[in-house]
């Protein structure tokens, strides 16, 4: 009997079933894991087999970073019994939370994988909650032990201390070398209950996730709760209320395998055909359309916290851009988006993103996968803003602020940073998040070597650069993660960027007002940088309202006029400068002034 040939079909009983996934903080090794799980029980073959299997993305390789939750199923015997393990790999940065919170609502137990020679870090702690909160069976598993700074006694006193484990239930492995790959596998058999539900019931499956595929249209992911679908049934989606008929379910392997049905506490996908985006969301719950059952709840809403707008560099191509963004929104549920216009760019939309990294990929995303050229705008976030009549106004963009004059108060977000660092790294720590607008709440030592500080910071202060600050001032030993607490008052003003006295509603930014001049005055000289020379003067400006904060010149390239002149009366040069000036004079006045992709991306890069 070989496990993991696609002829080899077997019919599993449910309590043969255990669905789990991995968290851990970023880089700690969760994909090297899931490769080392699926080599030893011969999921995948030698040939098919790489470093990062899951991660199938050429981003994700690139980056060393795993951004797609993906599932997988591994047969395995044990005990003279066949077993089948749905796994599902989870990413480990900040960004990506989101993706996390969807596996844990498909699975009952969950690994946690620390790094022996780092311990656990923000993230981990993080995903950990989440986990508890969905009442999963924590396996603590220490990774790496095989590592020359492996402190094994240290991590275990942290895992210990954290979840209230005995120190005999964590297991020691290395992704790497497959030490104690066997004993992970043993304890998800015996630790992890195997799925409740009634096959009887009206079928209840949550979708936890969704492809597009140009032949066969949107690939549904889902986790079957109760009930039995089978193909050719018709089924409905309970949000949407779309009703489809399912032409293909079955298991995912490393490819996707068909079978006739699936039962409760099964992981698969189903091909209907659909090929409209707006008719799946991630979250719904799918039921059969002749024995409707209830949605499943639970499964909390994406909450963006930065806004960018995302325009064609075409404006013909917008129509083809909207396509785009649907299908890439099936495959990342946490992307939201609206129609946006602007002054400068035309048609586009304005996105809600999870943080800059989320940001950063979807922008790589729609230049690889779909061919599209694109220019992003400063990123913000979202205030609220009490005009003096007492409406609420939701500002995500600067445009959509109220006049000053009609303002009462504004609100900005504030979230509660966790960081986890080495004591050394305290005062540099301090001097960024205070030098941030950020309050000190708590600061504790979770071992000798270990302190965690809490702050209560401005979400606006660390959207641009705080993360790569934070590694650079700690020298890469700090880890950080945070959560929204809110709103709260802020003297918050809008800045524009004026050339020539026109706007760039593009490159306008809501700051604070202590940050605007220093801001202001920076963005001008970068700008200054950037912009090519025209043959007019060009005035570059930064304003609050009508009040000029920063001001650069660049002077214009100076065409020669005079070369034709050989001697003769300087009456003749004369006449040619001025004639060059009343030109220049009237060129600034019907000249265009082009802002090149680089100077948008300039405000992200600001020392």
């Amino acid at each position: 009997m070989i496990i993991g040939r696609q002829s080899y079909i077997f019919a599993a009983v449910m309590k043969n079933i255990r669905n789990f996934c991995i968290i851990a903080h970023i880089d700690h090794g969760k994909s090297t894991l899931a490769d080392r799980l699926l080599e030893f029980t011969k999921t995948i073959g030698v040939r098919d087999m790489m470093n990062q299997v899951l991660d199938d993305m050429d981003l994700e390789r690139e980056k060393g970073i795993t951004i797609k939750s993906h599932a997988i199923q591994i047969n395995y015997p044990y005990n003279g019994e066949e077993y089948i393990l749905n796994l599902i790999d989870t990413p480990g940065h900040v960004d990506f939370s989101y993706e996390v919170s969807r596996a844990l609502a498909a699975c009952e137990g969950a690994l946690l994988l620390v790094d022996a020679s780092q311990g656990i870090q923000a993230q981990t702690i993080s995903n950990l909650y989440l986990a508890i909160d969905n009442d999963l069976e924590i396996i603590p598993v220490i990774n790496k032990v095989d590592m020359d700074g492996a402190m094994i006694p240290e991590v275990t006193d942290q895992i210990v201390e954290l979840i209230g484990c005995k120190e005999t239930d964590i297991i020691l492995a290395s992704g790497k070398t497959g030490i104690g790959i066997e004993n992970i596998l043993k304890a998800i058999i015996e630790r992890i209950p195997a799925p409740k539900g009634n096959e009887e019931a009206p079928l209840q499956a949550l979708v936890f996730d969704s492809v597009f595929n140009s032949f066969r249209g949107i690939i549904v992911y889902y986790r079957i709760f109760n009930g039995v679908i089978k193909k050719g049934d018709k089924i409905k989606f309970i949000a949407t209320g779309a009703e489809y008929e399912a032409q293909e379910v079955g298991v995912l392997k490393l490819t996707m395998t068909p079978k006739a049905e699936m039962k409760v506490g099964d992981v698969g996908y189903v091909i209907t055909g659909i090929k409209t985006a707006k008719d799946i969301k991630v979250g719904d719950t799918i039921t059969l359309a002749s024995n409707p059952g209830k949605m499943i709840h639970g499964f909390e809403e994406v909450k963006p916290m930065v806004f960018a707008g995302i325009f064609p560099v075409n404006t013909d191509e917008f129509e083809e851009l909207r396509d785009c963004m649907e299908k890439l929104q099936l495959n990342d549920a946490s992307l939201t988006f609206e129609l946006e216009t602007s002054q400068a760019l035309g048609f586009g939309f304005r996105c809600g993103f999870l943080g800059l990294l989320h940001m950063e990929i979807i922008q790589e995303r729609l230049e690889r996968e779909f061919n599209q050229t694109v220019i992003t705008t400063v990123p913000n976030v979202s205030f609220i803003a009490f005009t003096s009549k007492g409406d609420r106004i939701d500002v995500n963009n600067p445009t959509q602020m109220p006049d000053p004059t009609r303002l009462d108060r504004i609100e900005e977000p504030f979230i509660k940073a966790q960081i986890i660092t080495m004591p050394e790294y305290i005062g540099n720590i301090m001097t960024l998040c205070l030098g941030k607008r950020g309050i000190l709440i708590n600061q504790s030592y979770l071992t000798p070597t270990r302190v965690e500080l809490v702050f209560e910071m401005p979400l606006t202060e660390i959207v641009f650069d705080f993360y790569d600050k934070l590694k650079s001032s700690t020298r890469g030993y700090a880890s950080f993660d945070y959560s929204p607490i809110g709103y709260r008052e802020a003297d918050i003003v809008k800045m524009d960027i004026l050339l020539n006295g026109d706007k760039v509603d593009a490159l306008s930014a809501l700051i604070h007002r202590s940050r605007a001049q220093d801001f202001g005055r920076r963005l001008c000289e970068k700008l200054k940088e950037l912009l090519p020379k025209q043959q007019f003067q060009i005035a570059i400006q930064a304003a609050l309202g009508a009040k000029v904060i920063a001001r650069e010149t660049i002077s214009a390239l100076r065409k020669d006029v005079t070369a034709k002149c050989y001697g003769g009366d300087i009456s003749r040069k004369r006449k040619l400068l001025e004639k060059q000036k009343e030109g220049k004079k009237r060129m600034r006045q019907i000249g265009n002034v082009e802002v090149p992709q680089e100077a948008f991306l300039a405000v992200l890069k600001l020392d």
